[in-house]
């Protein structure tokens, strides 16, 4: 298959390098790393060692391929539909944090918008340089749940280049819990600049999994079946399988960057807003980080 990956990025990089073992990549980055791939070719290290030739732009206008995959930060989702409408895709995907994401690219491209989950750890170390620090999964499916054909073929093109892959019929439960992770783990981990083992236990663990009950709730409100022990499990799950990992969210408050807070936690609380349901704690985290990105200007 044809890929295009929209905001190469640390993910999008790796999911890009993994694929181009198998299939034609095109990489849409920013400079320099763009200009080093196109150049040089695609490192990939970690819990990999490889050199793999990928195409690289800076452009993402008029491009064409079987698949894009948009992996954008939450607030630049728009960009990248606006620029993704000008090509022709068969289909899109999403594997971006936040929720909302998929809906946004509906509203602006034709081809069917898939909604997926990835797990894998990456850091962009250099231009032209990606480093995989854990093995995880790639979970993909119809946005709105149940069988998709896209999903079926494009889910078989990851798992032909080597990437663990689940084709599910179930995403909008997986990406409520997702988002439950990510609401617990990634403004913890970013206000107490700690790695994402320290929410294993202690008053971290506590206001994490929080966190997560408040998001099951609203998920429940939303018409998701998400019990509270099946996301606060999901947060333990993520922090000692990742305990060593430095949250994305941490990685863009000790960069200076503009954190996903609002797709996060923000959410919740909106979402929660309208259900008539208090999410406290998000609450607090989101205003925190929010408070931070006042003062710090990113």
């Amino acid at each position: 298959m044809n890929f295009v990956v929209f905001g190469a990025g640390s993910l999008g990089t790796l999911v890009g390098g993994l694929l181009a073992r198998e299939h034609a990549v095109t990489l849409v980055a920013r400079d320099p790393h763009a200009t080093a791939v196109r150049e040089s070719g695609l490192s990939v290290a970690g819990e990999f060692d490889f050199l793999v030739g990928a195409d690289a732009t800076t452009d993402g206008t008029d491009r064409r391929a079987d698949c894009a995959i948009v992996t954008v930060k939450a607030f630049h989702t728009e960009t990248a539909a606006r620029e993704l409408a000008t090509g022709e895709f068969d289909a899109v995907l999403s594997l971006q944090n936040g929720m909302g994401n998929e809906d946004l690219l509906a509203a602006h491209l034709d081809c069917p918008v898939l909604a997926g989950t990835a797990t894998y750890g990456a850091v962009l170390t250099e231009p032209g340089r990606v480093e995989c620090t854990g093995i995880g999964e790639v979970v993909l499916g119809a946005r709105d749940g149940g069988q998709s054909d896209p999903a079926d073929r494009i889910g078989t093109a990851f798992s032909a280049a080597g990437i663990e892959t689940t084709i599910a019929d179930d995403m909008p439960r997986r990406l409520w819990e997702k988002l439950a992770v990510n609401a617990g783990i990634n403004p913890t981990t970013a206000l107490a600049r700690v790695e994402n083992g320290a929410l294993r236990s202690g008053d971290a663990e506590e206001i994490a999994a929080t966190a997560a009950r408040e998001t099951a709730a609203v998920a429940r409100a939303e018409g998701v079946k998400l019990p509270d022990e099946d996301a606060v499990a999901a947060v333990r799950t993520v922090a000692e399988a990742t305990a060593a990992n430095t949250s994305s969210m941490r990685q863009d408050v000790e960069a200076g960057r503009r954190t996903e807070i609002d797709a996060i936690n923000g959410y919740v609380v909106a979402r929660g807003e309208k259900r008539d349901i208090d999410t406290p704690v998000n609450r607090t985290l989101a205003g925190l980080v929010k408070a931070w990105e006042q003062e710090n200007g990113p």
